[in-house]
């Protein structure tokens, strides 16, 4: 008999785990780690059992919100590709990057204590968001709007230099100039 995986579930216990997420992003980034896991679950609309029976534990909790953030911004770059022009899709993914590492710093108690635990959250987060990149710059240089030599890593270091300098959310205004530098560094100029 073939081995079975985990079930998938259902809509509702979908819908709950996603409720669940959001209000665990949003209690670790104001409250901080301490925030009770009652309280997440009251703000997502749901009893603690159902908390429990999605994430056993705090860390169990922290470390989906957190790769569950880093999942829709990944994905979104093939959303905005399917909505956007490829240079207006990078931008705007760009920008979905900086409000990501604002959340991911605003959530840095509480990941400290996933690392403490013993789990790396961040272990695939390199791979995933160049990949995100890449995507987007590939679909650019196919569209002849931004330079074919532009390695993703690059672009990755940039954005992080930019969430450096202005990842506040009092800052989203320098953050904008910035992210807009970067891109007119991106654009293809034909030559001639």
């Amino acid at each position: 008999m073939p081995e079975k995986g985990p079930r998938p579930l259902r809509a509702d216990a979908l819908r709950n785990r996603e409720r669940l997420l959001d209000a665990a992003v949003r209690a670790f980034s104001q409250a901080g780690a301490e925030v009770t896991l009652d309280a997440i679950a009251k703000d997502a609309g749901v009893g603690i059992g159902t908390l429990y029976r999605h994430f056993p534990s705090r860390e169990a909790l922290v470390e989906a919100a957190y790769r569950n953030e880093l999942e829709k911004l990944c994905d979104s770059a093939g959303e905005l590709l399917d909505q956007l022009p490829p240079a207006a899709a990078t931008r705007a993914w760009m920008d979905r990057f900086i409000d990501y590492v604002t959340t991911k710093r605003e959530m840095a108690d509480a990941l400290r204590l996933v690392i403490a635990a013993g789990t790396n959250p961040y272990a695939q987060s390199r791979d995933r968001l160049l990949a995100a990149v890449a995507r987007l710059l590939g679909a650019g240089a196919a569209a002849d709007t931004i330079r074919s030599d532009v390695d993703p890593g690059d672009v990755l270091a940039g954005l992080s230099g930019v969430s450096l300098a202005a990842g506040g959310r009092d800052q989203r205004d320098q953050a904008r100039r910035l992210l807009d530098l970067l891109m007119d560094g991106l654009r293809y100029r034909p030559h001639g």
